[in-house]
């Protein structure tokens, strides 16, 4: 009569087993986890660095039609009227009030400086900085509207704010800074740019 033999995995080499194959799945998940994490997170530093720039952009356009509104109006020195409307004027083409505070830009606004237009100072009532609302996207547009319908939320923050530099009359540093969170973790662009009078 012959004897049957059958040979099993004993209880420790199953552990043994089970936790080498718990190592090398966990070691690739946890590597794509933060891959898509790092993925996601350069997706809206893009993001938030062409809103920063937008900003940037809108207030060059601010002078540019300042400037093009005082040479059709002529006389002399039509380079130094307008910069000088353009920082200390009063009226929307002004930069005047973004000076004082942080501005927000909504480009889907009518262009020029004050309350309904696209750059608007921020509220004062946020401490120490004045606080801005978020971003929503609506049209395809980045917009502060939150009363159009369909537009949807986004984590964005954008300011505009134009500071004196001392001992330059005629060079105004613009600073746009688009703000983020993102699991928990802020994240902020900034882009600056020097604006100088018309030559």
């Amino acid at each position: 009569m012959k004897k049957c033999t059958t040979q099993g995995f004993t209880l420790v080499e199953t552990l043994i087993a089970i936790t080498i194959l718990t190592f090398a799945i966990a070691g690739p998940l946890s590597s794509a986890s933060h891959a898509l994490v790092a993925t996601e997170v350069a997706r809206d530093q893009l993001t938030a660095s062409y809103l920063a720039q937008e900003g940037i952009e809108y207030v060059r356009a601010m002078r540019d039609d300042e400037y093009l509104a005082a040479y059709k109006t002529g006389g002399a020195n039509v380079s130094t009227a307008a910069w000088t409307d353009f920082i200390s004027g009063s009226d929307a083409a002004a930069i005047t009030q973004c000076r004082a505070t942080t501005c927000t830009l909504d480009p889907s606004r009518l262009m020029g400086t004050g309350s309904g237009l696209a750059l608007e100072q921020c509220s004062v009532s946020g401490t120490p900085y004045p606080v801005c609302g978020p971003l929503y996207i609506a049209n395809n547009i980045y917009t502060e509207q939150s009363n159009l319908g369909n537009e949807v939320k986004t984590a964005f923050t954008r300011t505009v704010q134009a500071v004196d530099i001392s001992g330059y009359p005629d060079d105004e540093e613009i600073v746009s800074k688009v703000s983020w969170s993102f699991h928990g973790t802020p994240y902020t662009v900034t882009v600056t740019d020097h604006l100088t009078p018309w030559q």
